[in-house]
């Protein structure tokens, strides 16, 4: 049987190893309907024009693991980002890892999505938050009914969240193939602040289709930063799926690093609902081999006086494509609104393939709304200069796309996590720079 089918049969056994309300029942129930209706995405779906999931989806996925696996800390040490003092939340094949987490209910539940879905001290959360922001994409309906475990984060009103949280999923590649379908909720209150990085990381070249769906919540005049890092291996397949709710004042920028994995594919959608919101999308994609990565993003302008910023940077190489397809909505009613877009890429080799589309549907009449995109290459004439002041080539190529980035990597407000992403380009362009942007 395809995927599709293992998938639909298996649902019923998935069911019946957790028991949940009837609240959490229904929509799952719900969800795998809407899947087996609409099935998996295809080319011949607007937002899925320039990305086929036909190679990924022929492999045979293990749905459930067969076996509990653990890691030692000294094994994958390096994904974390161990110079600074986190709350961890990692998973190792699906299942939540306590030797390597660091969790608390001190003020703050930072802690596992499986607790939250039985537990009735949670349930009064779940019912006002779970799947309200997501909508019935077949991919997050699949992830919905197959929701189990993730991170479950909710901050209080008036906190600050002292410390970053690292939220990261570990694949063993003990099964020749895996599917993996994280799901993770977070809700901050109003006045909060909190600082969350994500990553998704297979330890073999097994394959690994990992299909997660994140849906945040920020409340009046919160603030959130939220980072996304995937160098995966290439033959992890990643499809993110990430929904998030403003409220009044509220301030949350989502920074995505894709330097790896066979295909990735990144839905970001905001949603804003009120005035005075700030919603920042900013990524870096660097890519080669046959690599895919597919930015698609959504800014729903709402209510009046609303800015959101877009900025993604893409560098391409050999055989890689990349994709970007951002849009930004403004309704009659948002009046005042600013919103920018911007992609610019860079093709460094012939056989390397952008496809990019910036679209704004604007239904009120006075905003200030920009969008724009560039395809191009290396400047020549900053190149040669650069090679006359005695610079090789290998290391000017890399110093102009690192400023090529640059814009982008400023905004991170982590160092630790800015050094480490510094580090990552530099590995991505071969090249040992010894400066930070």
């Amino acid at each position: 049987m395809d995927l599709k089918e293992k998938l639909v049969s298996s649902f019923l056994a998935f069911e019946n190893q957790v028991e949940v309300d009837t609240y959490v029942h229904n929509i799952r129930n719900n969800a795998i309907k809407d899947f087996e209706e609409k099935g998996f995405p295809s080319k011949k779906e607007e937002a899925w024009k320039y990305t086929s999931l036909n190679k990924v989806l022929k492999e045979n996925y293990s749905v459930f693991p067969k076996q509990d696996n653990a890691l030692e800390y000294r094994e994958v040490k390096r994904y974390f980002i161990h110079d600074i003092d986190s709350y961890k939340i990692v998973f190792i094949d699906g299942k939540y890892s306590s030797h390597l987490s660091d969790t608390t209910h001190d003020g703050m539940d930072v802690c596992l999505m499986s607790a939250a879905l039985t537990k009735p001290k949670y349930r009064l959360v779940i019912e006002n938050y779970f799947n309200k922001a997501a909508t019935t994409d077949s991919l997050t309906s699949l992830n919905t009914a197959f929701s189990r475990e993730g991170a479950y984060i909710h901050i209080p009103k008036n906190k600050m969240v002292e410390k970053p949280i690292q939220i990261i999923h570990f694949s063993t590649g003990n099964e020749s193939a895996i599917m993996l379908q994280p799901r993770n909720l977070i809700v901050v209150e109003e006045n909060s602040f909190v600082q969350i990085i994500e990553r998704h990381q297979s330890l073999t070249n097994n394959a690994v289709l990992t299909n997660s769906v994140t849906e945040i919540f920020a409340k009046k005049r919160a603030i959130i930063d939220y980072y996304k890092v995937q160098n995966d291996h290439h033959q992890a397949s990643l499809i993110d799926n990430t929904y998030v709710n403003q409220r009044q004042e509220s301030h949350v920028s989502v920074h995505t690093f894709s330097f790896g994995g066979k295909l990735t594919r990144n839905n970001l959608n905001f949603y804003q609902h009120g005035e005075r919101i700030d919603s920042t999308l900013k990524g870096v994609t660097i890519i080669g081999d046959k690599q895919h990565v597919d930015h698609n993003t959504l800014v729903h302008h709402i209510e009046p006086n609303c800015e959101s910023h877009q900025d993604y940077k893409g560098i391409y190489g050999d055989n890689s494509t990349g994709v970007f397809n951002g849009k930004v909505v403004v309704e009659k009613e948002a009046q005042k609104t600013n919103a920018y877009q911007a992609n610019n890429n860079l093709l460094i080799d012939d056989k390397a393939t952008i496809n990019t589309k910036p679209q704004l549907e604007i239904f009120a009449d006075d905003v200030k709304c920009s969008h724009g995109c560039t395809i191009g290459q290396l400047d020549e004439r900053a190149l040669f200069y650069m090679r006359s002041r005695g610079i090789p080539e290998k290391e000017a190529r890399a110093l102009l796309m690192y400023g090529f980035a640059n814009n982008v990597l400023e905004s991170v407000k982590i160092n630790a996590l800015k050094k480490r992403i510094n580090q990552l380009i530099a590995n991505k362009l071969g090249v040992n720079i010894g400066f930070n942007l």
